[in-house]
């Protein structure tokens, strides 16, 4: 990764005031493009922490961020994992392949994003390889609860490694065709959970989260069983 421009004035400042300093104690690559990093750091002990809230990370500035849906979080030894999917040539990306036991970073939160403890009864995660950290929480976060998962996703045998590594149970993975036509299984994926009054999260890209709301729509699974979020948009920032 290229060296990071030194952060102004205004950063330092806002960094100190808003930011929480840590450390990175291991990056384990699960496999081809997914990577467990964990943080550490007195400063994440201070926090509330629920199944479905974001990170940002500094990228060299307090401005520029990336976002991260944590997997777990140990307040009481102030530690933090995140898997990451370096899906581009971005820095939220470079940093996720480069980051190394004993670099420093800058964490701000964890904020809302997802409130998954506020859908009732079994629940279903949708989403790509950005969302199977989201699978991992939401599956610990009640261990009584039915938690399952359908997944787009460009490697089926890096995510079967990760979701293996994980011990995440209950998934589908979808192959991703260029022409949207895999689309078609993600929605077919949905008909039982529809039929059984399951709750449905949808994460991951913004154009698949849209076709999915709509579809669900159409067999009147009512908001209240229904929660989305983007992630990411081919050519855009800024989404968490």
């Amino acid at each position: 990764m290229p060296p990071l421009k030194e952060p102004g004035r205004l950063s330092r400042a806002v960094t100190r005031l808003w930011m929480k300093p840590a450390i990175v104690a291991a990056n384990e690559r699960l496999a081809d493009r997914f990577h467990l990093i964990t943080l550490e750091g007195d400063a994440l002990k201070t926090v509330t922490w629920r199944p479905g809230q974001k990170v940002q990370i500094a990228m060299g500035s307090a401005f520029v961020t990336r976002t991260y849906t944590p997997i777990e979080w140990n307040v009481s030894a102030g530690r933090v994992c995140i898997l990451g999917y370096s899906h581009g040539d971005g820095p939220g990306s470079a940093w996720v392949r480069t980051a190394a036991p004993g670099d420093a970073c800058e964490v701000f939160g964890p904020r809302a994003s997802l409130d998954i403890g506020g859908l009732s009864g079994p629940l279903v995660i949708v989403g790509d390889e950005t969302s199977i950290g989201l699978a991992y929480a939401a599956s610990h976060q009640d261990p009584t609860r039915r938690v399952t998962s359908c997944f787009e996703v460009e490697d089926e045998v890096g995510a079967r490694q990760v979701m293996a590594s994980l011990d995440i149970q209950g998934s589908t993975l979808v192959a991703r065709r260029a022409d949207g036509a895999h689309i078609a299984a993600l929605e077919a994926s949905l008909s039982d959970p529809v039929a059984g009054g399951d709750s449905f999260v949808l994460t991951g890209k913004a154009a698949t989260i849209q076709t999915l709301r709509r579809n669900l729509q159409r067999k009147s699974v009512p908001t209240t069983r229904l929660s989305t979020k983007a992630y990411w948009s081919p050519g855009k920032t800024g989404l968490d």
